[in-house]
């Protein structure tokens, strides 16, 4: 059954040839308006991954899952690749190249470009934006190198993938947050909304204190946009309440003392959690008494 899905697939194109492989590597060469825009059968062996693909991360279920759907069709959609020498390297399309090898295919389906890598580059980065399945860094990650490698401004970025400079600029200045943060957003802890929120914040101890209390909170972005503006204000009864959250194990101390003196206790941090007091209530001389008997 297999085979006859792949020989259903080899009828999208010819399969390249040995002359057109070693030949044609220009479209200026001989040949090259055979295959160059046209679907063509492409060995797996000869494809390379782009060492500079903006995607770094692929996760294996999804992979598996796109296996087992090539298995079952065949690759709908070829991937893109650029003529270098005998080999071709993917500009875009890898997953679909990973899952292929991981169905055991032979040959993909491929629209053959002729670029230099400067133009290679730039394309792979614009395809990249356009995915669905990206996350907000990787975007941010893909506008921050338009902008510095390829060397385009933030208008001909915007007009180039028909997107907001402001769309562009919230976007980049998520690379400022702290790698566990981003991870955070990579990974869909957080979105991209809930690190806006943070970012906004100018002192990274703030930003941790909102974050962590996004995340213990469960706060929805509009929440947490409120808890970033009391912040701001650290002298607002909000600030305060943000401020007054305590870490698990602070709430564990604080309950350790408790049971000890068998009193209230409140234990209560700075906003970066460096710092602190604890408050220990008494009803009366005896108390304090009693208290100070078992902290001498």
């Amino acid at each position: 059954m297999k085979d006859k899905k792949r020989a259903m697939g080899r009828g999208l194109g010819a399969i390249l040839s040995a002359e057109s492989k070693a030949t044609i590597n220009s479209a200026t060469d001989e040949g090259a308006d055979k295959f160059v825009g046209n679907i063509v059968e492409v060995a797996l062996e000869d494809i390379y991954p782009n060492p500079t693909q903006p995607r770094t991360y692929f996760d294996e279920k999804a992979l598996n899952e796109l296996a087992q759907s090539i298995t079952n069709l065949g690759v709908i959609q070829p991937i893109t690749l650029r003529k270098d020498g005998e080999r071709f390297e993917i500009i875009s399309g890898e997953r679909r190249y990973r899952a292929s090898k991981i169905a055991g295919l032979t040959t993909v389906p491929a629209y053959i470009r002729l670029v230099n890598d400067q133009e290679l580059l730039e394309m792979a980065l614009v395809e990249n934006i356009q995915r669905e399945d990206l996350d907000a860094i990787e975007i941010a990650l893909t506008y921050h190198r338009l902008l510095e490698e390829i060397g385009l401004t933030q208008e001909n970025l915007s007009q180039r993938i028909g997107k907001d400079r402001s769309t562009i600029t919230n976007s980049i200045r998520l690379l400022r947050l702290n790698p566990d943060i981003q991870n955070a957003i990579r990974s869909g802890e957080i979105s991209a909304g809930h690190g806006r929120a943070i970012i906004s914040l100018e002192r990274e101890e703030d930003q941790q204190v909102l974050f962590d209390l996004i995340i213990k909170e469960k706060l929805n972005v509009r929440q947490a946009e409120q808890a970033a503006a009391a912040l701001k204000n650290p002298k607002s009864p909000a600030a305060k309440k943000v401020n007054a959250e305590l870490s698990n194990n602070y709430k564990k101390a604080q309950k350790t003392i408790a049971d000890i003196l068998d009193v209230k206790v409140e234990i209560k941090a700075s906003g970066n959690g460096k710092k602190g007091k604890i408050v220990l209530d008494f009803k009366n001389e005896e108390e304090l008494e009693y208290i100070l008997s078992h902290i001498k």
